[in-house]
């Protein structure tokens, strides 16, 4: 039997983080998903960067992840731009305005600094923990790890070049810290 404790402690910490996020946005004139995406934009590589990524990653559908996108297109924060070689897709890519917006929203101290520090000291463990909570959940329910590229079983490198296994590109060292779409977990 599942300990439903550590899932309600997950629930609540997870909706004071969304309050906090919601009344940011919100003074803003947006909705908290227009700073999720922004944000998730700003972690993601370029196989990840397309409203379908969008949509898959948020399990969102795909008119309400169109709206946001065209909303946050329209305030400036983002810009789309087509595929150099398959001109049906776009890549989706985080304007100044967005990134500063980002940087002026993303970081808020809801602890205490007594707080913070006793968070520190333990926080390898509570990674550790969450880790193995969301890779669990994301394999019972059959759904993508979207991890960190160079985290990934299809990840190479050879001298400081890098390259996915099953794209057959070449990776920039930008891209290798960043969330993959297509990432796997090593077996």
């Amino acid at each position: 039997m599942q300990d439903s404790n550590i899932f309600n402690l997950i629930d609540r910490i997870s909706t004071l983080l969304r309050s906090e996020e919601r009344k940011k946005y919100t003074a803003l004139g947006l909705q908290p998903i227009h700073g999720q995406i922004l944000d998730y934009l700003s972690k993601c590589n370029k196989l990840s960067d397309t409203p379908a990524a969008v949509t898959e990653y948020f399990g969102l559908t795909k008119g309400t992840v169109s709206q946001s996108l065209q909303v946050l297109e329209r305030k400036g924060y983002l810009e789309k731009n087509p595929n150099t070689q398959d001109r049906r897709i776009v890549h989706l890519k985080l304007s100044e305005s967005g990134e500063r917006l980002l940087l002026e929203t993303r970081n808020f101290d809801l602890l205490p600094d007594k707080e913070q520090a006793i968070l520190a000291q333990q926080s390898n463990l509570i990674k550790a923990a969450l880790i193995s909570t969301l890779t669990a959940l994301q394999k019972a329910n059959n759904l993508k790890s979207f991890g960190i590229c160079h985290t990934c079983t299809h990840f190479s490198e050879v001298e400081r070049h890098y390259f996915c296994g099953l794209t057959r590109q070449p990776l920039s060292q930008g891209d290798v810290g960043k969330i993959c779409r297509e990432h796997a977990l090593p077996v």
